[in-house]
């Protein structure tokens, strides 16, 4: 089984929000061992260059070494449904643990994306973070219900 552990910018502030995740997190216990890290987030004000370091060093002490790192980033390569089912079966039989990153406000700062092993990028849309990560949970288990064959993602 997958031991993924998503890790994010920022704290859920939305209860609607909160719900959707949790619902998909029980959802997923059938597919993956899944972790969230919420990495507390740094108010933009003047300085969102300063912000993302800030966010991104904190990041970077929760990544181990020898894991697998995906960022979420719009510079990142775009992926199918299928497509990114099938890179979860890659991740899966590769056997490493995975971390993927969503990063706050200002994005994911450059330490982290230049040290992560693959970018990838949901639309060439802006989402706000918080609800990325309802998108993303979703994604994944939309991805191992097409893995599994199982009525879902029709």
């Amino acid at each position: 089984m997958l031991h993924l552990t998503i890790v994010a910018v920022g704290k859920i502030k939305e209860d609607y929000l909160r719900r959707g995740i949790a619902e998909y997190q029980k959802r997923l216990t059938a597919y993956v061992k899944l972790k969230m890290i919420e990495v507390p987030d740094f108010p933009l004000g003047r300085d969102p260059a300063w912000a993302q370091k800030e966010e991104g060093k904190r990041i970077n002490a929760f990544l181990k070494p020898r894991s697998f790192v995906a960022v979420l980033d719009p510079r990142g390569r775009k992926l199918t449904s299928e497509g990114f089912a099938q890179w979860l079966a890659a991740r899966e039989s590769g056997g490493q643990e995975v971390y993927m990153v969503i990063g706050g406000a200002s994005g994911v700062a450059p330490e982290v994306s230049s040290q992560a092993d693959d970018l990838i990028s949901f639309s060439d849309l802006t989402f706000p973070h918080q609800l990325f990560r309802l998108l993303l949970v979703e994604q994944i288990y939309r991805g191992f219900k097409i893995l599994r064959g199982e009525p879902y993602h029709l």
